[in-house]
């Protein structure tokens, strides 16, 4: 359809707008990059793996939740009730994603945090994770995304403690916890 829009003389031709995400300190509408320095591309440090790269690195269950935006049956998670102080990371790339300083229980039988790595209260241009519009229920959720790999991550409530209002409720497949050294 690009290629037939752009043969088309005298038609101004412009590239669809990028996916998006909601929930900056603007309240506007982020890009996917934006916040790497990238002005908003989709390129990555790193090339994207292939589906099979992924199957390979991942379980079964990892590549379900992460690359085909699947859910974890709730309470059945293995980060659900780990108290430890540490880092959640992604299952994919590894990226810091969630410090154990921001989790609570909210008893919705996910791990949940009150604020991503990088954040910075309701700024999170700077936080490891990205968010989007999710219709995919029939209703509006906003669904968490590692900034780096793209991997899904759970969704985002506005039920969560202050001083964000946020709940990130975040699959435990889609987490590797490293403890603090200290």
């Amino acid at each position: 359809m690009a290629r037939l829009l752009r043969a088309l003389p005298g038609l101004p031709w412009r590239a669809a707008p990028p996916l998006c995400a909601r929930g900056r300190a603007s309240g506007g509408v982020v890009c996917a990059g934006a916040g790497r320095g990238d002005a908003g591309s989709h390129a990555k440090s790193e090339p994207p793996l292939a589906e099979s790269d992924w199957r390979k690195k991942l379980t079964p269950e990892q590549f379900y939740v992460t690359r085909e935006k699947g859910t974890e049956p709730p309470f059945s998670g293995a980060y659900l009730h780990n108290k430890e102080k540490g880092m959640y990371h992604c299952v994919c790339c590894d990226s810091p994603l969630f410090s154990s300083a921001k989790k609570f229980c909210s008893g919705s039988g996910w791990p949940s945090f009150s604020e991503a790595h990088g954040a910075v209260g309701n700024d999170e241009s700077a936080a490891a994770t990205l968010q989007r519009l999710d219709p995919s229920l029939g209703h509006a959720r906003t669904e968490v995304i590692c900034k780096q790999c793209e991997a899904h991550l759970g969704h985002v409530f506005p039920d969560g403690p202050g001083p964000t209002g946020q709940r990130f409720c975040i699959n435990s497949v889609a987490l590797k916890f490293k403890p603090s050294e200290d």
